[in-house]
């Protein structure tokens, strides 16, 4: 079954009387033929590639396969643990900090999850590895979450893309963003309409992101563009928790998503032939790389 809208997603959280998350297990179960209980272990079993993918970047950052980045997720976690005051506070930062070690983890051909794609692996577990640990959440839990993520991927993929090759950056770090957005919106207890909220505001603040990768490598910006989408996310959360709505309804905003991606020109959508790709230090790096 595919599920098209956020409108869908909210319904059936209501006619099951709980989160998305909580609906889309027992969609997948249907779906599967399997059991609630085997829906939950195939995504805690995701979610222990997450936090090992945080692990790997934070406590043995290597150079990328281009060497553009690396150690940038380790560096960020140990500022956040000085005694110089962070402007976004601690909680913030570690996410982006986890963001950017499991980008720099892809970037080495390391085990990620791709979710939902590869250049944007970051984002999602970023912000539920800070969540977990601010309110002792179980993996059960976080395995929920992911589930929303799920639901939320499902819809913008179906009414818009979650490639960058199809609809720029906005499409790849944008979504992962949204949905890592109404993940934290449920696991701080808002409902499933605040959830969508969540991912309105996220991506019209991300419209007409481009993808424009520095040697045509996922290092260049998009490691720094995880960064953002996990700071993002947060904020987008919290400002859905406080009852602050999208006035664009969810469904419209992922549909002008998609509409705006498809009007990108070939050259800022993943094609390198575009944006920072062709400045003078991205082609000397293009050089460098390549030869």
């Amino acid at each position: 079954m595919v599920i098209g809208s956020v409108e869908t997603l909210i319904q059936l959280a209501h006619d099951n009387s709980g989160t998305i998350g909580q609906a889309m297990i027992k969609q997948e179960a249907v779906l599967k033929q399997i059991s609630e209980e085997a829906v939950l272990e195939q995504m805690k079993y995701n979610w222990q590639v997450m936090k090992e993918s945080i692990a790997t970047g934070i406590n043995n950052p290597q150079k990328s396969k281009g060497g553009l980045i690396g150690g940038e997720g380790r560096k960020l976690y140990d500022y956040c643990r000085s005694e110089q005051p962070l402007l976004c506070g601690s909680n913030v930062m570690e996410a982006v900090s986890y963001a950017l070690a499991v980008a720099e983890v892809n970037a080495t051909m390391g085990r990620i999850v791709a979710c939902p794609t590869a250049g944007s692996c970051g984002i999602v577990p970023g912000v539920l590895k800070k969540l977990q640990e601010m309110d002792h959440l179980s993996d059960e839990r976080i395995a929920t979450a992911l589930m929303t993520c799920a639901g939320f991927g499902m819809v913008i993929a179906h009414r818009a893309s979650v490639s960058g090759a199809v609809g720029g950056c906005q499409a790849e770090c944008g979504a992962a963003s949204a949905m890592a957005a109404a993940a934290a919106v449920e696991l701080r207890g808002g409902t499933p309409e605040q959830a969508g909220e969540a991912c309105a505001m996220v991506l019209k603040n991300v419209m007409g992101l481009v993808c424009d990768p520095v040697a045509g490598l996922v290092e260049v910006p998009c490691a720094k563009r995880n960064a953002l989408g996990a700071s993002l996310a947060m904020v987008m959360a919290d400002m859905a928790l406080a009852g602050i709505t999208s006035v664009i309804p969810a469904d419209e905003v992922i549909t002008a998503m998609g509409a705006v991606g498809r009007s990108l020109p070939e050259s800022l959508r993943e094609t390198a032939k575009g944006g920072l790709a062709v400045t003078p230090t991205g082609l000397e790096l293009n050089k460098k790389i390549f030869g």
